[in-house]
């Protein structure tokens, strides 16, 4: 089932700016992570997705709903990258607040509340005047805003930016909560370490174009790449299926690291080695990073953008 869906939807500003022709599905009880840097459209296709925005062109649906709609936001929960709640209320009563918005049951709220507070890591504090809140717990507040009214998807545009190293794990772990739970967790961020941990799925956009999406493991068509040490330098030419090779010497031993045309091709790179004589102390594939295939894509559009302007 696709919890978000969207078609070639655009916002731009008088043409120029915001996000293109985006056309993604993303399913049921997953962490969704869509990555692109700074101003590159993911807090303007979020809005748009919640109706705060009007899309230029294209289509969408939430829970099967048109964007825009009421009924498409009853069951979401929001987070912004910049909020601002007012000041002089207690922790307490803007979740109080929210959950008369929500049309939460007057019965049920005081429950509700506790619940959200334990789980942003709030406990305790939900009493103290939001004036007083570090960015930190700020943040934190708003998280339990978002995830009040026990929504079924949750944006969440660059919730770790205000906090601490404790702070992003305590995040980390709601999100996989939330997952657990069957909820979709649809995560804007420019933190691909943060990302890497918590999605499977993604989408990468880059000055308002989507560039790829997919499992981003199965995004990075480069060569696989291995490691191997040995006691000394290679000296024998490298066999064809080596694209590149590179070593460095540590004291007594040798790092050698090959880029090979695919990853059949590591049982090979061991034979061939171990026939012209060459010790071998340790062997490593070496696993791309989310930092990698981000980079990686984001380069292929500027090489196109290049080649399209000659």
């Amino acid at each position: 089932m696709s919890v978000i869906e969207t078609n070639a939807l655009t916002k731009t500003y008088n043409g120029k700016g915001g996000i293109s022709d985006v056309t993604l599905s993303v399913g049921e009880g997953i962490i969704y992570g869509f990555l692109g840097p700074n101003g590159s459209g993911k807090s303007t296709f979020v809005r748009t997705l919640l109706g705060l925005l009007q899309p230029t062109s294209g289509e969408g649906y939430i829970l099967g709903e048109p964007i825009g709609t009421t009924k498409s936001r009853e069951q979401v929960g929001y987070l912004p990258e910049l909020f601002r709640y007012p000041d002089w209320l207690t922790g307490r009563q803007l979740l109080e607040s929210h959950a008369e918005l929500c049309k939460i049951p007057v019965r049920q709220r005081k429950k509700r509340i506790e619940e959200v507070v334990e789980l942003v890591g709030m406990t305790g504090r939900e009493n103290g005047r939001i004036s007083g809140f570090s960015k930190g717990m700020s943040q934190r507040i708003g998280l339990a805003c978002a995830i009040l009214n026990d929504p079924k998807v949750v944006f969440l545009d660059e919730p770790t930016s205000a906090l601490d190293p404790i702070g992003r794990k305590d995040v980390r772990d709601l999100m996989v909560y939330l997952r657990d739970q069957g909820k979709t967790v649809f995560l804007n961020s420019h933190l691909l370490y943060e990302v890497e941990s918590v999605c499977d799925h993604v989408s990468i956009v880059h000055q308002g174009d989507m560039v790829a999406q997919g499992p981003w493991r199965e995004l990075m068509v480069t060569e696989a790449k291995v490691e191997v040490v040995t006691d000394q330098p290679i000296t024998v030419p490298m066999p064809a299926f080596v694209t590149e090779y590179q070593h460095k010497n540590e004291r007594d031993r040798t790092r050698m690291i090959f880029q090979l045309e695919n990853e059949s091709d590591i049982p090979n790179i061991i034979h061939y080695l171990s026939s012209h004589q060459t010790p071998i102390y340790e062997v490593k594939p070496i696993t791309p990073h989310l930092e990698d295939v981000f980079l990686y894509w984001v380069n292929q559009k500027k090489e196109n953008m290049y080649v399209d302007n000659q």
